[in-house]
């Protein structure tokens, strides 16, 4: 008689992160079949662990509560790890997706998230607190859900700087030199 091990597998070894989740949109579809229209619904969901770690989905049923579960299946599928420089961003970043395009910018302690609903709805999940946003082009909040976390994949941690660092040496021409005649 052998006796079977439990099988480790990543799911099970790596503790569960609390994810809170936000819809973003829900919209009821329509398909116009040879017996009337068949109505189902489309959900768009924002999940993040409030840590960095941010992912959005879009699910379709014939139900709204099965839509919203497939959405956020979904986005815990594609979650995307984002560097933050305490509450903000280390940089300027510009996300294009379809006709949408969204600039956001790093900003001081205490200035809150300036953005828009579908912007926000991306940026409270992952944990940014402070950050000045722009939504140009588009407003479909699919695309512009979509052009935010693509703006926020091209964020790259800055390097900290060290107490001990040689200062930048002055470029030549400002007139700190001074010359010997």
């Amino acid at each position: 008689m052998t006796t079977s091990t439990p099988r480790h597998t990543e799911e099970t070894d790596r503790p569960q992160a609390t994810f809170s989740e936000k819809v973003v949109n829900l919209r009821r579809v329509a398909k116009v079949i040879k017996g009337g229209r068949h109505l189902s619904f489309s959900a768009l969901v924002t999940v993040g662990d409030n840590q960095g770690r941010v992912g959005i989905g879009l699910g379709k049923a014939d139900a709204i509560p099965d839509a919203v579960r497939k959405a956020v299946a979904n986005a815990q599928k594609n979650l995307v790890t984002i560097p933050l420089k305490g509450a903000t961003i280390p940089h300027l970043v510009r996300g294009k997706y379809g006709a949408a395009e969204v600039l956001i910018k790093p900003a001081p302690t205490g200035t809150g998230i300036i953005a828009g609903a579908s912007v926000r709805a991306v940026l409270e999940p992952a944990g940014i607190k402070d950050v000045v946003t722009k939504s140009l082009g588009g407003q479909n909040p699919i695309n512009v859900t979509r052009a935010t976390l693509a703006a926020l994949k091209q964020l790259r941690s800055v390097p900290q700087e060290t107490p001990t660092s040689q200062p930048a040496p002055t470029p030549s021409g400002t007139g700190a030199e001074v010359s010997t005649t």
